[in-house]
C-alpha cells in the first residue's frame, strides 16, 4: 500500500510540474499595482534609418504629368502580378552599396536615412535640374510595407508583409496565427539588422512593460523566433489532462514492470 501512495504522490507531483502556468502563456498582464491604471506607454518611435535590402516606393506628381511620368514605373509589370509582385517590380531597392535607382537621377545614397530625407533630397535635385517651383513639384518616399520573418512555434511561419508605416511585434504574432500553447511568450527572440551587422534581442510578451522595449516595434527584414516551452521538449503535454494522460501511461508501464520483477 505504501508503495502505491508513493506512486501516486509522484504521479501528482510531475503533473503540476509538467503542465504549463497561465502566467507563461497570458499576455502583456499586469501587476497588482497596474490594474486599471493608466500605463505611460511609448509612442514615439524613433525615425527608422532605411538599410541594405529595404524596399522604397518614390512616386512624383506635377503640373506636367509627362515629365513626372519618367519618375514613375507603373504599369512595366506583369498586368495579372500580384500586389506584393507588382510591389517588388515597381519599387527601389536599396542596393548592396546603399544605394537606390531612380530614372535620370541615377545613383541616389539613402542607407542611413530617413524616408522624410530621402524625400527632401530627391525633391531638391527635381526641382533643381527638371522642374521650376511654379510645377507644383510633391514628391512621396515610404518603405513598402515591413516586411519580417517569424519561425518556431508560431501558427503560420515564414515571410510577411504589413503595408503600414508601423506595427508592433504583436500585430506581426497575430498576423502569422498566434504563437500556441506551447511556444516560450516569456522570451522571444528578436534578430535586427544595422548597419554594422545583426544583432540578437529578447523581448518577454507576458509583461505590460513590453511595451515600452525598443523592440516592441517591428522593423523592416527582422527576424523573430519562438523557441518551445520545455514542457514540449520533454513531451509531458501542455495542459494538465495531457500530462496526467502521458504521465499516468508510464507510471503505469512502470509499476506493472516492478510487479513482474517483484512475483519473479
Amino acid at each position: 500500500m505504501k508503495f502505491q501512495y508513493i506512486v501516486y504522490f509522484l504521479l501528482v507531483v510531475v503533473c503540476l510540474s509538467s503542465c504549463v502556468p497561465l502566467k507563461r502563456i497570458t499576455y502583456l498582464q499586469e501587476n497588482e499595482q497596474q490594474k486599471d491604471s493608466l500605463l505611460p506607454v511609448r509612442k514615439a518611435q524613433e525615425p527608422y534609418r532605411l538599410q541594405i535590402n529595404d524596399l522604397l516606393s518614390v512616386r512624383v506628381k506635377a503640373l506636367d504629368d509627362e515629365l513626372a511620368n519618367i519618375f514613375n514605373p507603373i504599369g512595366e509589370t506583369n498586368p495579372n502580378a500580384s500586389n506584393e509582385e507588382s510591389l517588388y517590380y515597381e519599387g527601389f531597392k536599396v542596393d548592396a552599396r546603399g544605394n537606390i535607382r531612380v530614372p535620370l537621377l541615377g545613383e541616389i545614397p539613402v542607407i542611413g536615412r530617413t524616408v522624410e530625407e530621402v524625400r527632401k533630397s530627391i525633391e531638391e535635385r527635381l526641382l533643381k535640374d527638371y522642374f521650376k517651383k511654379e510645377a507644383n513639384l510633391f514628391v512621396t518616399v515610404k518603405l513598402v510595407g515591413i516586411r519580417y520573418t517569424i519561425n518556431g512555434e508560431i501558427g503560420r511561419p515564414g515571410s510577411n508583409i504589413i503595408y503600414r508605416d508601423q506595427a508592433t511585434i504583436m500585430e506581426a504574432i497575430g498576423n502569422s496565427g498566434d504563437i500556441p500553447i506551447d511556444g516560450d511568450k516569456t522570451d522571444v527572440i528578436i534578430i535586427r539588422q544595422y548597419p554594422l551587422g545583426q544583432k540578437v534581442h529578447h523581448i518577454d510578451l507576458t509583461s505590460i512593460d513590453a511595451m515600452n522595449s525598443p523592440y516592441y516595434y517591428i522593423q523592416p527584414n527582422d527576424q523573430i523566433i519562438v523557441n518551445p516551452l520545455p514542457q514540449k521538449t520533454l513531451g509531458t503535454g501542455t495542459t494538465g489532462l495531457q500530462s496526467f494522460t502521458a504521465i499516468l501511461s508510464v507510471v503505469t508501464a512502470l509499476t506493472t514492470t516492478i510487479l513482474l520483477f517483484i512475483r519473479l
